[in-house]
């Protein structure tokens, strides 16, 4: 499997940014798919979660402001982030499941200035 996981950037706080991630070399509509970050000086942690059907789950720290969604036709998924605080900085990566191992993307950087 590869991701690729696309859309950070710099953002003032209360603005909003969407992180794209494509997927090859899987069947795409049959994995579930999950968004994590890793703050600076912190654990990676999870942030949304979409499964194969679309059903979604989301972290306390993002619900109400992260949308997590994914387009099968496309093989991809999307996080679209608003309300965007300086603690939601982090680096994000698209990650699934193959295998019976974690599979990470290269991850792409975002910072919120508040």
């Amino acid at each position: 499997v590869q991701l690729q996981a696309s859309g950070g950037g710099l953002v003032q706080a209360g603005g909003y940014l969407r992180l794209s991630c494509t997927a090859s070399r899987i069947m795409f509509r049959a994995y579930d798919m999950a968004w994590y970050r890793q703050p600076p000086g912190q654990e990676r942690e999870l942030v949304a979660s979409v499964t194969s059907d679309g059903g979604t789950t989301y972290a306390n720290s993002v619900k109400g402001r992260f949308i997590i969604f994914r387009d099968n036709a496309g093989d991809a998924v999307y996080l679209q982030m608003n309300s965007l605080k300086p603690e939601d900085t982090a680096v994000y990566y698209c990650s699934t499941v193959d295998r019976g191992l974690r599979r990470w993307g290269q991850g792409t950087q975002v910072t919120v200035s508040s």
